[in-house]
Protein backbone atom coordinates (compact mmCIF):
# COMPACT_ATOMS: atom_id res chain seq x y z
CA UNK A 1 0.00 0.00 0.00
CA UNK A 2 1.15 3.65 -0.76
CA UNK A 3 1.70 6.38 1.91
CA UNK A 4 0.80 9.73 0.77
CA UNK A 5 2.86 12.49 3.66
CA UNK A 6 2.33 9.54 6.14
CA UNK A 7 -0.94 8.39 5.91
CA UNK A 8 -1.63 4.84 4.68
CA UNK A 9 -4.40 4.21 2.08
CA UNK A 10 -7.09 2.94 4.62
CA UNK A 11 -6.24 6.39 6.47
CA UNK A 12 -6.86 8.47 3.18
CA UNK A 13 -10.19 6.30 2.93
CA UNK A 14 -11.49 7.40 6.33
CA UNK A 15 -10.89 11.16 5.76
CA UNK A 16 -12.56 11.20 2.37
CA UNK A 17 -15.93 9.42 4.30
CA UNK A 18 -15.60 12.09 7.12
CA UNK A 19 -15.74 14.74 4.54
CA UNK A 20 -18.24 13.86 2.79
CA UNK A 21 -20.32 12.90 5.44
CA UNK A 22 -19.83 16.55 6.67
CA UNK A 23 -20.04 18.38 3.72
CA UNK A 24 -22.13 16.32 1.16
CA UNK A 25 -20.96 14.91 -2.05
CA UNK A 26 -22.74 17.90 -4.07
CA UNK A 27 -20.05 20.57 -2.17
CA UNK A 28 -16.96 18.37 -2.68
CA UNK A 29 -16.17 19.60 -5.95
CA UNK A 30 -16.99 23.81 -5.25
CA UNK A 31 -14.61 22.66 -2.02
CA UNK A 32 -12.09 21.31 -4.19
CA UNK A 33 -11.79 24.06 -7.06
CA UNK A 34 -11.51 26.33 -4.14
CA UNK A 35 -8.81 24.35 -2.56
CA UNK A 36 -7.52 24.48 -5.94
CA UNK A 37 -7.23 28.56 -6.29
CA UNK A 38 -5.84 28.87 -3.08
CA UNK A 39 -2.60 26.52 -3.86
CA UNK A 40 -2.55 28.48 -7.03
CA UNK A 41 -2.71 31.64 -5.57
CA UNK A 42 0.13 30.51 -2.71
CA UNK A 43 1.90 29.27 -5.65
CA UNK A 44 1.86 32.70 -7.75
CA UNK A 45 2.41 34.51 -4.22
CA UNK A 46 5.80 32.38 -4.00
CA UNK A 47 6.88 32.73 -6.99
CA UNK A 48 6.73 36.76 -7.45
CA UNK A 49 8.34 36.90 -3.88
CA UNK A 50 11.06 34.52 -6.11
CA UNK A 51 11.11 37.47 -8.65
CA UNK A 52 11.13 40.06 -6.16
CA UNK A 53 14.07 38.89 -4.02
CA UNK A 54 16.13 37.75 -7.39
CA UNK A 55 15.18 41.71 -8.54
CA UNK A 56 16.74 42.96 -5.27
CA UNK A 57 19.21 41.13 -4.99
CA UNK A 58 20.02 41.95 -8.87
CA UNK A 59 19.95 46.02 -8.21
CA UNK A 60 22.37 46.03 -4.92
CA UNK A 61 25.01 44.10 -6.63
CA UNK A 62 24.82 40.64 -5.21
CA UNK A 63 25.62 38.04 -7.15
CA UNK A 64 23.07 35.39 -7.67
CA UNK A 65 24.88 32.79 -10.17
CA UNK A 66 26.71 31.41 -7.07
CA UNK A 67 23.38 29.50 -6.58
CA UNK A 68 23.34 28.33 -10.39
CA UNK A 69 26.78 27.11 -9.82
CA UNK A 70 26.35 25.47 -6.37
CA UNK A 71 23.12 23.15 -8.28
CA UNK A 72 24.98 22.32 -11.32
CA UNK A 73 27.48 21.22 -8.78
CA UNK A 74 25.16 19.40 -7.18
CA UNK A 75 23.17 17.83 -9.98
CA UNK A 76 26.85 16.62 -11.36
CA UNK A 77 27.27 14.78 -7.98
CA UNK A 78 23.85 13.64 -7.99
CA UNK A 79 23.89 12.35 -11.68
CA UNK A 80 27.52 10.48 -10.30
CA UNK A 81 26.04 9.10 -7.30
CA UNK A 82 22.71 7.71 -9.91
CA UNK A 83 25.50 5.92 -11.69
CA UNK A 84 27.38 4.48 -8.96
CA UNK A 85 24.40 3.13 -7.17
CA UNK A 86 22.75 2.12 -10.71
CA UNK A 87 26.09 -0.65 -10.65
CA UNK A 88 25.38 -2.00 -7.42
CA UNK A 89 21.77 -2.15 -8.33
CA UNK A 90 22.14 -4.26 -11.27
CA UNK A 91 24.43 -6.54 -9.66
CA UNK A 92 21.87 -7.91 -6.93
Amino acid sequence: MSTFLFISGPEIVLILFVVVMVFGADKLPEIARGLGKGMRTLKDATNDIKHEITKSAEEHGIDTDVTKDVKKELDKVKDDLEDFTGSIKRKF
